[in-house]
């Protein structure tokens, strides 16, 4: 005879024990995730064809010899030993340095002294924020035509003021340090609104206890500008820094526009050849595709070298940087306390008030 067990066991039904197995597997998580999934795919898709494709692909052809439509041949690192003494290459590195210092250092200092004058003005703050931020959103093409007529040799707006005042005729588009000036000019002027701006919002940042302590303590204008300001704009002078450095070493366009000569897109002795310049005239004109890759790779880690340099000129050391840290850290604290504080006796208060 079965005992009783056996019996209720033989019992239950075989679709219900099925059903109960299925319910308690775990949720398949990405089948649950997958109109997430979908949603977002389309800027990963965009992203990997012309974002991540293109960098990878021109790793790979810098390796090779190739001329944009034949069979690619294999070179190994010719193309970068190549570069290392390729005397012109050098050249573009120091015309884009001395560009990048003449546009960027004047840039910024501008910068800061707009964006306090900004901060401190009492009228018509949003028409001088619009006015400076307006080159910016101008076309490059435009600004480099209008200052080539102001550059220019012999009927430029330029030399016409220095001959009104008793000065000589400079050839500013033909001479090298005329070219770099005005291609430095071109750069200053179309940039120092937008990082003014920037610096304005950091001003903005900063509180107003912090100037009035230093007024209570008889600071002077010159020194709570360099002994607070300065220093409390330090993290966003660092990303101008680093954005104006990466942006200084691709300068292309103004040079491009300054001489439109596709045969000499430097200008006379190659002055304004710019590192992107020689990319351009290596792949594009000369057909060197390979090589035009490997100059971009070479600008790459000169990028990444001059940030790094800003970083730790720019960003202070190590030691400042957990002063800092600390200093925040006390600000929150003390803040916590006071809001503990604040509703300690907003509740005394109330249980006063509900005795009465």
């Amino acid at each position: 005879m079965p005992s009783e067990s056996a019996v209720t066991s033989k019992a239950v039904p075989a679709q219900e024990v099925t059903a109960t197995t299925a319910a308690d597997k775990p949720p398949n998580r990405f089948r649950q995730a997958l109109p997430q999934y979908a949603a977002v795919s389309p800027f990963f898709i965009l992203f990997a064809i012309f974002g991540a494709f293109p960098v990878l692909f021109s790793i790979w052809i810098s390796f090779h010899s190739w001329d944009g439509i034949g069979n690619m041949t294999w070179v190994g690192l010719e193309q970068y030993n190549y570069l290392l003494s390729d005397a012109t290459f050098w050249k573009t590195i120091g015309n884009t340095l001395i560009i990048w210092v003449l546009s960027t250092v004047p840039m910024l200092l501008l910068a800061l002294v707009i964006a306090n004058a900004l901060h401190n003005a009492t009228r018509f703050r949003t028409f001088y924020r619009i006015a400076y931020f307006i080159p910016n959103v101008t076309s490059v093409v435009a600004i480099t035509l209008v200052f080539g007529s102001i550059f220019s040799n012999n009927f430029g707006l330029l030399n016409a003021f220095l001959q009104s005042i008793g000065l000589g005729q400079v050839e500013w588009l033909t001479q090298p340090w005329g070219i770099k000036i005005a291609i430095a000019t071109i750069i200053t002027w179309r940039w120092v609104g937008y990082n003014a701006i920037i610096y304005l919002a950091g001003l903005q940042a900063i509180s107003a206890d912090v100037y009035e302590a230093a007024k209570v303590d008889g600071a002077s204008s010159r020194q709570t500008f360099w002994r607070i300001t300065v220093p409390m704009m330090r993290p966003v002078i660092l990303f101008t820094a680093v954005t104006s450095t990466i942006g200084g070493l691709q300068i292309f366009t103004e040079s491009r526009v300054l001489f439109g000569d596709t045969n000499n897109i430097g200008g006379p002795g190659d002055a304004g050849l710019t590192i992107v310049s020689y990319l351009y005239q290596s792949a594009f004109i000369n057909n060197q595709f390979g090589y035009g890759a490997a100059i971009g790779w070479a600008l790459f880690v000169l990028i990444v070298l001059f940030s790094i340099i800003n970083w730790r000129l720019i960003g202070g050391n190590d030691d400042e940087r957990l002063t800092r840290r600390a200093a925040r850290r006390v600000e929150r604290r003390i803040a916590a306390q006071n809001a503990k504080r604040a509703a300690a006796q907003s509740a005394a208060a109330k249980e006063t008030a509900d005795v009465r």
